[in-house]
């Protein structure tokens, strides 16, 4: 069985050793911990955030020259 996507409530307490969401999110801004807030006020903390890896981007177009026939 595959881990949830999201850091659960209990994981967040353990994390930043808050209860209250305000206090939560003030840790996590500090931290410099990436998270989202939901439509509750309550952080969303991916697990990706905690293991480092960074959120998916897509990857920049390099430029390459157009080069004409001589």
């Amino acid at each position: 069985m595959m881990a949830p996507l999201f850091l659960t409530d209990d994981e967040l307490v353990t994390l930043t050793g808050r209860k209250f969401k305000g206090r939560q999110i003030e840790w996590l801004r500090t931290s410099g911990i990436p998270f989202r807030v939901n439509a509750t006020g309550h952080p969303v903390v991916t697990r990706g955030a905690i293991a480092g890896q960074q959120e998916a981007q897509p990857a920049p177009q390099r430029w390459t020259p157009r080069v004409t026939g001589v």
